[in-house]
């Protein structure tokens, strides 16, 4: 039986490679992917879409999202790590005549779930804007959702935005992860410090750059600014994938070697810490565990993919 999947994303560089990861893989249809503003603006994100799927030769039905977040003033860009285009800069072709669809992204995931209940696998790679729409359209919305796999937020309040304790996509828009914690029973979350506890070696991204296919090629030569930015930091021992492995465990559970069953809810007002990710280790709330804390997963299975994919 084939993985039927939905796809949300802000479409920067990891977003990219994470798509490229779906796009690959056997036995997994991609049948819609949803863009909302993130990494980059909503209009950025769109150009960035159809830029990959043009490299991976294929064809799927793209959605506009929101382009800003449910309480405005508190997002920006991430250039820093993903460029001005969200592509690191990207010089290749770029598919530039993709239409989206005429239907809203937040209307779009509200229909396919309906259409097809208990079918659809939803990967989430950015701000959860447009799935706080849809749980709000339709407050069943969630119950027909195979499984929610989102990259974002903290689990030890080791962020990395301007709130310190707050990672990027729950930071840009916490009113939405709030709102979706609340409505899913259950989902499985991908967090900021499982990311840097799960690099690929220098060694390893070297590897997959120089396979020497137009796949590849792509791989590496968006990944520019990302690589500069972190090779600033001693403490980040290769190259990150927050997405990507947010994709690779959706695409393969067997990849997670470890993980927690507790409850997770987003803090909205603190001056340093709005953003953040609040996880009840302890059982204080008395509330039931909603999430799925992957805290393990097995980076060489992941290089494995990527190398399958990329060859």
């Amino acid at each position: 039986m084939s993985v039927r999947l939905i796809v949300d994303t802000d479409a920067g560089v990891d977003d990219a490679q994470a798509l490229m990861l779906a796009l690959a893989q056997p036995g997994v249809r991609v049948e819609a992917i949803t863009t909302v503003t993130g990494n980059v603006h909503v209009d950025k994100v769109i150009h960035n879409v159809f830029t990959v799927l043009d490299v991976m030769g294929a064809s799927v039905p793209v959605y506009r999202g929101a382009e800003q977040p449910l309480v405005p003033g508190f997002w920006e860009p991430e250039e820093r790590v993903h460029g001005a285009d969200g592509l690191g800069g990207y010089r290749g072709t770029r598919l530039t005549n993709g239409q989206t669809e005429p239907e809203p992204a937040a209307l779009a995931l509200v229909r396919l779930v309906d259409q097809a209940p208990g079918e659809y696998t939803l990967v989430t790679l950015g701000p959860l804007t447009n799935i706080a729409l849809a749980c709000r359209l339709d407050p069943s919305f969630p119950s027909k959702v195979k499984a929610l796999i989102f990259m974002g937020g903290t689990i030890s309040a080791l962020g990395n935005t301007r709130n310190l304790t707050a990672e990027y996509n729950a930071f840009c828009d916490p009113e939405a992860v709030l709102i979706t914690l609340d409505a899913f029973a259950e989902s499985t979350m991908l967090s900021w410090e499982t990311t840097l506890k799960h690099s690929l070696s220098w060694r390893q991204y070297d590897a997959l750059s120089n396979l020497r296919t137009p796949r590849s090629t792509f791989f590496g030569a968006i990944t520019g600014p990302t690589v500069s930015f972190l090779r600033q930091f001693r403490q980040v021992p290769g190259y990150l994938l927050p997405d990507p492995l947010a994709m690779a465990i959706a695409l393969d559970p067997a990849l997670i070697t470890a993980a927690e069953h507790l409850y997770v809810t987003m803090e909205l007002q603190g001056a340093l810490t709005r953003g953040q990710t609040v996880v009840d280790y302890m059982g204080t709330s008395q509330r039931e565990p909603n999430v799925n804390i992957v805290t393990g997963v097995d980076i060489d299975g992941v290089y494995d993919m990527f190398h399958r994919a990329l060859s």
